[in-house]
């Protein structure tokens, strides 16, 4: 019995890690607003900013790992190399969601030592809908770092048990 709850404890996990995710990808894709102002147009779109490029394609990778390692046989010999794979994907989420809250942040705020403006007043719905990718985003790491120490424990743990 606490090896069934185990398994559906690490597979709700995982479940939950791949929604985050694939919802940070599902929402940043369709982030886009289009203003005008005066004689110009702006079209924001999460294109034009590479951190938000490498937070789409790290998170689609995530979305298609967390999906397959759902099938994966509770028998397999590879769930020791899942935890080495689930540390990457945390490294991974970690690194483009730090990118792209700095970019997030220099929109919002812009810098006024570089001479950027915050374009957040021009086209709130994709700052809105670029926070509600890095909320998602950071929901996903969370729940990945959880998934983590899961991993490491249900693989490290027949280790400690043995007796020598």
């Amino acid at each position: 019995m606490v090896k069934l709850t185990k398994r559906i404890g690490g597979l709700v996990l995982r479940l939950a890690a791949f929604g985050a995710a694939l919802a940070a990808l599902i929402v940043m894709i369709t982030s886009r607003e289009r203003a005008s102002f005066l004689a110009i147009s702006l079209e924001a779109k999460y294109t034009d900013m590479a951190a938000f490029k490498y937070f789409v394609i790290a998170n689609a990778v995530v979305s298609v790992y967390s999906f397959l390692v759902l099938f994966l046989p509770k028998e397999s010999l590879l769930w020791k190399f899942v935890v080495v794979l689930d540390l990457v994907m945390t490294m991974l989420l970690t690194s483009s969601l730090s990118a792209a809250l700095a970019v997030a942040q220099v929109g919002k705020k812009g810098n006024a030592n570089a001479g950027w403006l915050p374009i957040c007043g021009q086209v709130p719905k994709f700052c809105d809908q670029i926070t509600g990718a890095l909320i998602a985003g950071f929901v996903a790491l969370v729940l990945y770092v959880l998934l983590l120490l899961y991993s490491l424990h249900a693989v490290v743990d027949p280790f400690l048990l043995q007796k020598s």
